[in-house]
Parts: structure tokens; sequence; C-alpha cells
């Protein structure tokens, strides 16, 4: 079975293609500098001349703050972008499987969002993002649509590596304690994706690590692990409101997703949040402190 990753080069990408080729399949990793997903013609080329079995779409605009200015760019990469790889799957009979986000929903639910409640993104990332799924539904014939949240990973920058720093530095931080979601680690992500691209089972899915918690308790849990390992934490985390910490985008308060169709396709569902933030700690240390 052959495989394309888009965004390659990107936290998911990386891990995606990683675990690929050491799981024996072939595949082509294609960063921006060999794939401009926004080029329809090159996307029909490069996916033409590969016949690849199934396209791995992780390529996104994936700036929440920088969109609600640069519109147009979110749009360019995440609606058009998305559309030019559909078409170029779709015209050699290839799976596609595209990542998208917890955004598309508004976070005013106080239950988990299940894969065919209505969406309402309110960020323009969470916009464009729907927009993508909307054309993948619209042009292929053989998709999956992933929704995931708060992803992070040894590659590239992200929630988790960022709080490790400042609690290096930092006295105190204060962390927002008014918005849940589930914390995922790219490896089980990864190993989501090559499972579920093997099969027949198409459609939405939600995917993220089993389990749920706010950015303030996943900041707690980080430093605790980080403590286990013996990194020099000094920080106290504090905990505020969304509103003691205002962002350009809106960020959805409740961003916790039921995994119906993992269960009810006979999949195998993410394992909690805790135990991926372990091992990728155990992995990033080892990476930060060899």
């Amino acid at each position: 079975m052959r495989a394309l990753v888009t965004g390659a080069n990107g936290q998911l990408g990386t891990d995606v293609v990683t675990l690929l080729r050491n799981s024996g399949y072939e595949v082509l990793g294609c960063d921006r500098a060999a794939l401009d997903i926004t080029d329809l013609l090159q996307c029909q080329q490069v996916i033409g001349e590969y016949q690849s079995d199934v396209v791995i779409h992780c390529a996104a605009f994936t700036a929440v703050d920088a969109a609600e200015t640069d519109i147009d760019g979110a749009y360019r990469v995440n609606a058009v972008g998305t559309r030019n790889i559909a078409v170029a799957a779709e015209h050699i009979g290839s799976k596609l499987i595209y990542i998208s986000t917890d955004y598309v929903f508004d976070g005013t639910s106080a239950e988990p969002y299940q894969e065919y409640d209505n969406t309402n993104p309110q960020s323009i990332y969470g916009k464009s993002k729907r927009a993508g799924e909307v054309l993948v539904q619209s042009l292929s014939s053989r998709y999956f649509i992933v929704r995931t949240s708060w992803v992070y990973g040894v590659y590239g920058n992200n929630f988790v590596k960022t709080i490790l720093r400042l609690g290096q530095e930092k006295p105190s931080l204060k962390v927002v304690h008014d918005q849940k979601g589930s914390p995922t680690y790219t490896v089980d992500l990864a190993n989501f994706l090559v499972e579920l691209m093997t099969t027949e089972k198409y459609g939405v899915y939600h995917a993220s690590n089993s389990d749920a918690c706010t950015w303030y308790e996943f900041t707690q849990a980080i430093f605790e692990e980080a403590r286990e390992l013996g990194i020099d934490i000094i920080a106290q985390p504090e905990p505020c409101s969304t509103d003691e910490f205002p962002r350009p985008a809106h960020r959805p308060a409740n961003s916790m997703m039921e995994h119906l169709s993992i269960r009810t396709n006979g999949l195998q569902d993410l394992r909690p949040w805790r135990e991926g933030l372990k091992d990728f700690l155990h992995q990033w240390n080892a990476i930060e402190f060899k």
C-alpha cells in the first residue's frame, strides 16, 4: 500500500511519515517545497505520478490567531488547498484522510460533541477547516474526515513545549481553567490514522486521546510528570479565565469530542491523554537533554 503525506515536515506529518516507513509502507512525504497544495496542477501532477492508495492530508494553515487577519491565506490553504488534494486523489481513485479540528464547533454544548452534531465554527480558522470538510465530502467518494484537538508532539511548536520552557523560567504562570478538551499526542493520532487507512470504513471521526481536562489541569499534569523525570520546574500554575487571557480568535469553551465513530466501527480508541503525555515527555527529555 502506497501513501502520500502532505505537511510531512509538520508535527503530525513527521510522525505519520515515520510510522508508515517503520511499518513497511511505501510513503512519499511532501513538505511545502515538494508540493504547493494551493496549486491544483501541481497537486494533480505529484499525486497522479505517485499513484498513492491513500493521501493523508496533514498540511494546513494552523495559526489560529493569525487567521483572523489573514482570512484569504487561511481559506487558500484550508479550503482551496484541500479541494485541490481531494480532486487529485479522486482522479486516481485514492482514499483521502483529511485532518480537521474541534474548532468546527462553537464550544457551547454541555456535552461532548458527536461526529454528526451540527457544526458552528466561530473563528476564521474553524470556518476555513469546516470549508475543507465540505469540499472533501463533495468531491471525494472514499474519504475519512478526522477531527482532533489540542495536538502536540516532539516536532514543531506546541503548548506542551512552551509550558515546559516557561515552567523552567518563570516563578508563576496563569493558565486558562474554563476551556476543556482532550490533549492529543501526535504519535497516538498517527497510529490511529495508519489503522484507519487500511479500512473501508469511510466517514467522519473524532480522534483525540481519551479523557479530558482544562488547560490549567493539563499544565499541572505536565509539571508533575516533568518533575518525575528530574526536569527542574520552578513555576507554579495559577488558574485564570478566558476573559483574563484575551486572544484575537475565539476559543471553544468545550472542545470535548465523543468518539462515537471509533466505537461503532470497531476501531481501537486512543489511550488516555495522561499516558500519551508521559510517553511524549520521555521522548522529548531524551532528545532535549541527550
